[in-house]
C-alpha cells in the first residue's frame, strides 16, 4: 500500500512564511488568545520579538534544516564524493545509502565545526544573554556561514550567478546577496567533489583493463571481468585504508574560511 503524499505546494509554505513575515508583522496587530498574547505590532526600537513568535519562527527554521544543510555546509562535496566511491568500487549499493549519509553527516560536523563555534560565540551565545537584538542574530550568525561558502566558492562560478540574476557586480564581497552565493556555492562544491571522483575513479579503471586484458590473453572471454576485479579491488581499498584516507582527503580538501 502506497503512503500518502501531500501535494507538492504544501512543502513552499515554510518559505512563503519567511518570505511574507516582514510585511505580516509591519501591518498585524497584536493577538490575545487565551493563556497569553503575540505582540508584533511594535517595530521601532530595538524590541525583542515575543516569545510565541519566536516558537513559531524557531519551528519554521527547522522545517528547513535538511535544506539548509544541503545547500550552505560541506554535506554536497562529501556525501557526491562517497556515493562515486561506490561505482568505482563497483558496488551502487554497498554501502547502503542510510551508512553513506551517516558517514557523511559527521564528516560534515568535523568541517563546519570550525565555523559553528564563530556562530556560536558571535550570535548565539549573546542573544540568548539579551545583548544583541533578533536582526544582530541573523546579520552576526551568518558572517561566518557566509565567508565559509565564499572561501570555497570560485570567482567565475560567482561571477556566472551575478549575470544569470541580471544584477549588477558589487563593488565589494561583502555586497554579494545570498541568492547569488548559495547556487554559485553549489556549483563550485559539484566542481570540486567531481574531480576528487575523477581521482578515486583512475586506480579502479587500471584494475578492470588489467584484469579484463588478462582473461582475454588467457581465452576466457566468456568470464566476467567483474568477478576477478571486484575482490581485488575490495582488497585494495582495504589494504591502503581507503576509507581513513579518503574522509581525511575530504575534510583537508575545503578551504579555511
Amino acid at each position: 500500500m502506497n503512503a500518502m503524499r501531500l501535494p507538492g505546494w504544501l512543502y513552499l509554505l515554510p518559505a512563503l512564511f519567511l518570505v511574507l513575515m516582514p510585511g505580516l508583522v509591519a501591518a498585524a496587530p497584536d493577538i490575545t488568545f487565551p493563556g497569553g498574547s503575540i505582540d508584533i505590532s511594535s517595530t521601532q526600537g530595538e524590541k525583542p520579538l515575543s516569545t510565541p513568535l519566536r516558537m513559531v519562527l524557531m519551528l519554521t527554521v527547522l522545517s528547513l534544516v535538511p535544506s539548509l544543510l544541503i545547500v550552505l555546509t560541506a554535506f554536497t562535496r562529501i556525501i557526491v564524493v562517497l556515493a562515486m566511491l561506490r561505482h568505482a568500487l563497483g558496488m551502487p549499493e554497498t554501502p547502503p545509502n542510510p551508512v553513506l549519509i551517516s558517514l557523511a553527516l559527521f564528516l560534515t560536523i568535523f568541517t563546519m565545526l570550525p565555523v559553528w563555534e564563530q556562530v556560536d560565540s558571535q550570535a548565539l551565545t549573546p542573544y540568548m544573554n539579551g545583548q544583541i537584538s533578533d536582526k544582530e542574530l541573523f546579520e552576526k550568525g551568518s558572517g561566518p556561514v557566509r565567508n565559509f561558502m565564499l572561501a570555497q566558492t570560485r570567482e567565475k562560478d560567482l561571477a556566472l550567478m551575478i549575470e544569470l540574476s541580471g544584477a549588477e557586480a558589487p563593488a565589494q564581497i561583502t555586497e554579494i546577496k545570498l541568492l547569488q552565493l548559495i547556487p554559485a556555492f553549489m556549483i563550485s562544491e559539484l566542481r570540486k567533489a567531481f574531480e576528487i571522483g575523477f581521482i578515486i575513479f583512475l586506480p579502479f579503471v587500471v584494475i578492470d583493463i588489467i584484469v579484463a586484458s588478462v582473461l582475454m590473453s588467457l581465452g576466457m572471454i566468456m568470464v566476467p571481468p567483474l568477478a576477478f576485479s571486484l575482490p581485488l579491488k575490495i582488497l585494495l581499498f582495504v589494504l591502503i585504508d581507503g576509507w581513513g584516507l579518503l574522509s581525511a582527503a575530504l575534510i583537508r580538501s575545503f578551504v579555511p574560511a
